[in-house]
């Protein structure tokens, strides 16, 4: 439990019906209780006022809520005050619960308690962000799956059963003169060694349901690069004229394509030009498709392709492209044989061949790993680097049990293993990498 008591706005700002204002810590009922005019009770709801004890003023009319560790969020103390969502009336709040004597939250403090006192581990608190971030049905199930534990169990069990293959091996070198039984813990790490392996093939479609695609629509001019912008967002977002070069700029929008979320980013034209802003526009249209997971490379299927298609296809990727054949409802003159790209015929105008691309496009992102479901999914960077360590350092014990390498050594890979697996749970952590974690959150949460 942390000694002093902190006090933060848990709701957005800006105006809305209800806004929290919420206290954890050892004096969170004292301070709470300082400028509330009724009496808190343990898991009541209480109306009354927040009133200025320096003045007597009323500061707004609420409702507050006292809950008794260790049952909390934090597993501290906490009070929550549920104010009118006007961001003055929250200010005045936490400045009254600052005069008497709590401290401003830090990012993602009520979150670092809980992990710190117990109730959650690491895994579980940065699953507590995917959450409030989560930008489709399935991410958010991808989250909620980390929040419960679904990645968390399956590590601890690997570290379990790496521990007493590292306990085993301890003790016999230990007690080289006792008579350590024999066993032969190889099978045990083959097959922690396929979990390990497991777990980092969902990895890639985790982090997808988490972080989205970045897709960069590239193409040269008034071949449709924003039509289907539009199509894709089912909604008129980007400028459509059926003069050449009205995208100047880059357009970012987030559309849900089949549960994954996808950053669609509309590009200028890229064409020769004289022009200065449209100079500029092309050369952020070059830095999108340098930035991009994907590509949809956009052509105007019932003109020829000119030397602007080439020039585009010279700056794509090999892999992660597909091919869009715009105004298929017109008659078709491109020959498109020779792209090395997957080609769907589509019209942004009347929406054929859109539902065959968005499947494409999601098959694509996802790669053919597992979809979003209630198995274990590995979403985040931090923690896929983490297994890829543990499965390099669980390779190089077996290989050392393979070869007649002396215990000690194969103990120093299989601790290397447990750290790394333990950098996901929060068992072997640094104040530095928490303090990375925990900045990313907003103040309140």
């Amino acid at each position: 439990m942390c000694e002093d008591t902190i006090v933060a706005i848990s709701t957005p700002i800006g105006q809305g019906g209800i806004g929290i204002v919420r206290l954890s810590g050892p004096e969170a009922k004292a301070i709470g209780q300082g400028i509330f005019d009724r009496p808190l009770a343990d898991r009541r709801l209480v109306y009354g006022r927040v009133v200025d004890p320096a003045s007597g003023e009323v500061v707004d009319e609420v409702l507050g809520t006292y809950m008794a560790a260790p049952r909390t969020y934090t597993r501290e103390d906490v009070v929550e005050i549920n104010c009118h969502g006007g961001p003055l009336s929250l200010q005045r709040v936490v400045e009254l619960a600052l005069r008497q004597g709590a401290r401003l939250a830090n990012p993602g403090e009520f979150t670092l308690r809980a992990f710190l006192n117990g109730r959650i581990d690491l895994a579980q608190a940065e699953a507590v962000l995917d959450v409030i971030q989560a930008k489709t049905a399935a991410s958010l199930r991808v989250a909620a799956g980390g929040l419960a534990g679904r990645l968390s169990a399956p590590v601890k069990d690997l570290r379990a059963r790496l521990m007493d293959a590292l306990a085993y091996l301890t003790a016999r070198i230990d007690f080289p003169e006792d008579e350590v039984e024999e066993v032969d813990i190889a099978p045990g790490l083959e097959e922690a060694k396929e979990s390990l392996a497991h777990l980092l093939a969902t990895a890639d479609a985790g982090m997808v349901y988490r972080q989205g695609v970045r897709t960069a629509i590239v193409g040269r001019p008034n071949v449709g690069k924003s039509s289907l912008l539009n199509r894709l967002l089912r909604e008129s977002r980007a400028i459509v004229t059926p003069v050449p070069g009205t995208t100047r700029d880059t357009l970012e929008e987030v559309v849900n394509l089949q549960g994954v979320p996808f950053v669609l980013v509309d590009t200028a034209g890229i064409a020769h030009t004289e022009d200065q802003v449209e100079q500029l526009g092309v050369e952020r249209s070059r830095r999108a498709i340098e930035q991009a997971d994907f590509v949809l490379f956009v052509v105007d299927a019932s003109e020829p392709l000119t030397s602007a298609d080439e020039e585009i296809c010279r700056l794509l990727p090999e892999k992660s492209v597909l091919v869009a054949a715009n105004k298929c409802d017109l008659p078709p003159r491109a020959v498109l044989s020779g792209l090395v790209w997957p080609v769907l015929r589509i019209s942004a105008l009347t929406g054929a061949g859109l539902a065959e691309l968005e499947t494409e496009m999601v098959g694509k992102a996802l790669g053919g790993a597992v979809e979003a479901s209630d198995a274990a999914l590995v979403a985040n960077p931090r923690h896929k680097d983490a297994l890829e360590r543990a499965l390099l350092h669980l390779d190089a014990a077996l290989a050392g049990l393979r070869s007649g390498l002396a215990d000690d050594f194969i103990t120093i890979d299989l601790t290397a293993a447990l750290n790394s697996l333990g950098e996901i749970t929060g068992e072997t952590v640094t104040e530095e990498l928490l303090e990375t974690i925990f900045s990313r959150f907003c103040i309140g949460k």
